[in-house]
């Protein structure tokens, strides 16, 4: 169950917010890629196809994800933003 804000959330001002969503974000495309990557390997497996795209389909978007997590995890600046 999704964490009650005691506030209406808002992606600009809320850095807490901020950072659960990106991390919520991050959740939701590793499940893509192991649910679409599972699939793909295993009906090339299954007809026994050889196929050399899944490989590098697999890799470029394992690197897609390796650059999420490192903007989510060093990049991103989740601190108070003042309004002045």
């Amino acid at each position: 169950m999704p964490r009650s804000w005691p506030r209406k959330p808002d992606r600009k001002t809320d850095p807490e917010f901020r950072r659960a969503d990106d991390r919520m974000n991050f959740i939701v495309h590793v499940m893509a890629f192991l649910a679409i990557n599972s699939g793909i390997w295993f009906f090339d497996i299954l007809k026994q196809a050889e196929l050399s795209w899944p490989v590098w389909f697999s890799l470029g978007w394992l690197g897609i994800l390796m650059l999420n997590l490192i903007y989510i995890a060093a990049i991103a600046d989740y601190t108070e933003k003042s309004n002045g």
